[in-house]
């Protein structure tokens, strides 16, 4: 018992074993709708299939680059607030050098 695929259920799955679709005899030589080839749709399916394995991939590698991005400015803030300490410090240190009254040296 030898039953013919239809379009709804085909012999297999297999979209490179399934037979291309031809024109019908109403349409004319020539039209805008070309023949159904196999390869330009497995093609896509596997280039999509490869895009999708590597999502998580490019997920991770923008996080890290996020992550790397916020650890510098972390690390610019951290010399901003050292730099503006040394900066009071010396300011101090500066003012008390300019109040204390000057020794004269016996000579």
């Amino acid at each position: 018992m030898n039953i013919a695929g239809t379009i709804d259920r085909p012999l297999t799955n297999d979209p490179q074993k399934q037979a291309p679709m031809k024109t019908s005899a109403s349409e004319p030589t020539g039209s805008a709708t070309p023949d159904f080839t196999t390869s330009g749709a497995t093609g896509s399916r596997q280039n999509r299939t490869r895009e999708m394995q590597l999502i998580p991939e490019a997920l991770a590698r923008a996080h890290m680059h996020d992550r790397l991005h916020e650890a510098e400015q972390e690390r610019r803030a951290m010399r901003l607030v050292t730099a503006r300490r040394m900066q009071r410090r010396a300011e101090r240190a500066s003012m008390r050098a300019r109040s204390r009254p000057r020794r004269r040296t016996v000579g």
